[in-house]
């Protein structure tokens, strides 16, 4: 199978001035055709750090692609970092430096002398035709690798990969096809699904399963490969069934679907409505569930209560209960709940209350201490979580749980 490796050249994304979106951009490019990216590189403008970067590269795929460092300064050395790499001289190509002057003659401006380095390049290279820019790219290829070479600047590097260089890569990897898969799971923590798992997350199988994690939210990735596109998806189809079987209800949807979206479809579905009572997360589930388009359908009312008498007037919280057990309790979280029911008329509610911090926490209550509930036809219930980390962890973390909560009852309904 071919693989590519991706090269950002830069001093400005090593110490991190701005941020490299070209990698991700190529990796999902050429994923998209069948070519996985076996590794990703960052290098600074240096002659010597190019060259052994590009022999790295060429270890572990044999499509490179590079992008940076083909200006006019003195820091833009990639064209002579890949000449060191090939052992050739730069040369200069006529056409080259026809063409970047008549474009500093179209826009009515001299060329200055140093642009004339950018009609060199490696001898036994090609140039790749930038239709938005100076700086012209490079291509070379032989019986074992593929480089291409980009300026770094976004607009003109999708430009040229798009135009004749993306066919001609693709033209490469007839035979070879890649099918994707992306399940999303909550509810258990990144290690414990992996032990369940087990040899699935194993490397060098195909389909190769990989695992992220963002805010509590699992991500699968199966990666099937084959020589057709029938027996890709026969390949993933086993795999995400088989993971289905091992992970259960923990799985909530594919692709970027949301816990939120899933929710929404559930609701939809069974014809319910629901209403929010929040304090900790001062209207985020609010936010999450009203992302969705026509989340009007089911979503009905909405409180920030964060105070306890905007808890007692709005939703009819006993002052009792509060005094007794305070804001961040069991009993207040179900009294929110079931008084937002009650005020909404939806037919499920939920609460949330907690200390988010970092003030306002103790040792019988510490940071990151939330209390979540459910109400509806049957009851109320509720459940205790301690989301430690940030404030923005704990929020998120807490929306997302209490969502999810939500998802499991209506699966059950």
């Amino acid at each position: 199978m071919k693989k590519a490796a991706i090269i950002s050249i830069g001093n400005e994304i090593i110490t991190g001035q701005i941020v490299d979106t070209n990698a991700a951009y190529l990796s999902s490019r050429l994923f998209a055709a069948g070519i996985p990216t076996a590794k990703i590189f960052q290098v600074p403008d240096d002659i010597d750090e190019i060259a052994s970067t590009i022999t790295q590269a060429a270890q572990v795929a044999s499509i490179i692609i590079v992008t940076g460092g083909l200006g006019p300064t003195a820091d833009d050395l990639t064209r002579q970092g890949l000449a060191k790499y090939l052992d050739v001289e730069l040369e200069l190509k006529p056409e080259l430096l026809t063409e970047i002057s008549e474009m500093f003659t179209g826009r009515a401006i001299p060329m200055p002398e140093m642009n004339k380095i950018q009609a060199c390049i490696p001898t036994g290279c090609e140039p790749i035709h930038n239709p938005v820019g100076t700086a012209p790219g490079i291509w070379y290829s032989d019986a074992y690798k593929t480089i291409a070479v980009f300026p770094g600047v976004p607009s003109e590097m999708k430009t040229m990969f798009e135009g004749d260089t993306f066919p001609r890569i693709t033209a490469m990897t007839s035979g070879q096809v890649i099918e994707f898969r992306k399940l999303k799971c909550f509810g258990m923590g990144e290690s414990h699904i992996a032990e369940k798992l087990g040899s699935i997350l194993d490397r060098g199988r195909n389909p190769l399963v990989n695992i992220t994690v963002h805010y509590g939210v699992i991500s699968l990735h199966i990666i099937a490969s084959a020589q057709t596109a029938e027996a890709a998806k026969e390949m993933a189809q086993k795999e995400e069934d088989a993971i289905r079987r091992i992970l259960g209800k923990m799985v909530f949807g594919i692709g970027e679907q949301t816990i939120a979206e899933v929710v929404g479809q559930l609701l939809v579905s069974s014809g319910k409505t629901l209403a929010l009572a929040e304090s900790c997360t001062g209207g985020l589930v609010a936010k999450l569930v009203t992302d969705i388009p026509g989340s009007s359908r089911y979503f009905t009312y909405g409180w920030v209560t964060y105070a306890n008498q905007a808890k007692i007037t709005q939703i009819g919280v006993s002052p009792a209960t509060i005094e007794r057990f305070g804001a961040v309790s069991e009993q207040t979280a179900a009294e929110m709940a079931v008084g937002a029911r009650a005020a909404s008329g939806a037919d499920f509610a939920i609460s949330v209350t907690g200390i988010a911090g970092p003030q306002g926490s103790s040792q019988q209550k510490p940071q990151g201490l939330v209390y979540i509930s459910i109400a509806s036809k049957d009851g109320v219930s509720t459940e205790k979580f301690i989301f430690p980390h940030t404030r923005d962890f704990m929020r998120l973390r807490t929306a997302q749980t209490a969502l999810n909560l939500l998802r499991l009852k209506l699966l059950t309904e």
